[in-house]
């Protein structure tokens, strides 16, 4: 069964699959040959709008995908609290959603508690269920890495104060009705929207 995954380089996605034949209107690139720094950076420029790249081998395709860049392990949560209202935090410029690397001996669930809690003082989270993994790509200290970041939908009964981590660069922790959080989806990042597929119905 052909598999399919989208990587994020700032807000193009890049479809990574296992049949290319699906997209046919694609710049097609072969996982195992691709050399991704110069695929990224002709992204960057519009050189290259639809890239894609492809393993025929389904089983392989996660494992080759994995192998292009070092892949940081990331946990992070869509809560929603009792007046149907959403989390989100402020990080250079953008809006985003708590989350955070993973720590030894921990599993990913355990780190998206804990990312969410430290980032923004929410207490009392209870995970209800995995929404599944975004891709994007990062420059740290001149290298890209690719972040794998999985996610699960959370609620709380918290009231107390919000408390953004400033040492992580968060500026602001808030909850946002449902018109407020469309809004600053706009002001968000592409692999974010994705958890939103359908815009969050104005109650």
């Amino acid at each position: 069964m052909p598999q399919m995954y989208k990587v994020f380089v700032k807000e193009v996605a890049i479809i990574v699959t296992s049949d290319k034949d699906l997209f046919p209107d694609h710049d097609a690139f072969n996982l195992k040959t691709v050399k991704f720094k110069k695929l990224a950076k002709a992204i960057k420029k519009g050189k290259v709008e639809r890239p894609l790249l492809y393993s025929d081998n389904p089983d392989k395709l996660l494992k080759r995908l994995h192998k292009i860049l070092p892949l940081v392990l990331a946990g992070g949560g869509l809560v929603e609290n009792e007046l149907n209202q959403y989390l989100f935090i402020h990080r250079n410029g953008k809006w985003d959603l708590p989350k955070g690397k993973a720590e030894n001996r921990e599993s990913i669930e355990q780190t998206s508690l804990r990312e969410v809690e430290e980032e923004t003082g929410v207490k009392n989270l209870v995970v209800k269920k995995y929404l599944g993994p975004t891709y994007h790509v990062f420059s740290r200290n001149g290298k890209m890495r690719l972040k794998l970041t999985h996610w699960y939908s959370m609620t709380t009964d918290y009231t107390g104060e919000l408390i953004p981590q400033e040492k992580e660069g968060i500026d602001q922790a808030v909850w946002l009705d449902a018109r407020d959080a469309n809004d600053a989806l706009e002001s968000s990042y592409a692999n974010i929207r994705e958890l939103f597929p359908e815009r969050i119905p104005v109650k």
